[in-house]
């Protein structure tokens, strides 16, 4: 099993697992952000041409974490699709494999700016946010929100330097109240937590950057990240 780190948000307990999900195992609850299923593709019609592997490769790293932690409920907080066009591109072995992963459980999918209308081929429910336990999730996290949230949207990513070299990795951002995830998708890319971005979301408080490592997540205080 992956290593993990406990991670709370809110009233909620949850464990940062190192694929990049966020699990509540009493309530038997998974979270992802941001798959961006079909990015290649995109790039591809723009003359960017890359493997063509990223969503399969997306929906294996998602199997293992659903097969891990048996979920009940998945969440998917926004931009599971990388635009409007990925549903026609996407190939009907990944939505198989889709399919397969929903059977037995419920599934939401939240609404984000790169997939703002539902998708039936996706199944599973569509929803602009969720509210659970207490704690708000929705794709974009709100500067001005007082209520716990848990968001994507902007792809946290961590740099610290060791020993005369840098580590960058992506990450969860969290002070306790706000938790930023991690992008999932194999080709989602990450904005340094350091970067202007993020300090609506934080100000005035202390934040950890839980990073993902090779089969483990490092917890690091604010202050010891690097910018780019």
């Amino acid at each position: 099993m992956a290593a993990t780190t406990s991670l709370a948000v809110g009233p909620l307990a949850f464990v940062a697992d190192a694929c990049g999900a966020l699990v509540d195992a009493d309530e038997r609850v998974l979270l992802v952000a941001d798959l961006h299923l079909e990015k290649g593709s995109a790039y591809a019609a723009r003359g960017m041409l890359l493997p063509p592997y990223d969503s399969r490769a997306t929906l294996a790293l998602l199997a293992q974490a659903v097969r891990r932690w048996q979920p009940r409920l998945v969440v998917a907080l926004g931009d599971t699709l990388h635009d409007r066009g990925a549903a026609a591109r996407i190939a009907q072995d990944d939505l198989a494999t889709l399919a397969g992963l929903q059977a037995g459980r419920d599934w939401i999918w939240l609404t984000g700016n790169h997939d703002p209308d539902p998708v039936p081929a996706l199944g599973g429910t569509v929803a602009a946010e969720l509210a659970l336990g207490g704690v708000m999730l929705r794709h974009e996290p709100r500067p001005g929100e007082t209520g716990p949230e848990i968001a994507g949207h902007l792809h946290p990513a961590g740099k610290v330097r060791l020993r005369g070299r840098a580590v960058r990795r992506r990450c969860f951002v969290s002070d306790g109240r706000r938790c930023v995830m991690p992008a999932f998708g194999t080709y989602a890319g990450g904005l340094n937590v350091l970067d202007g971005a993020f300090s609506p979301l934080f100000a005035g408080r202390r934040f950890t950057a839980h990073m993902l490592g090779a089969g483990r997540v490092y917890a690091v205080a604010g202050h010891q990240l690097s910018p780019d």
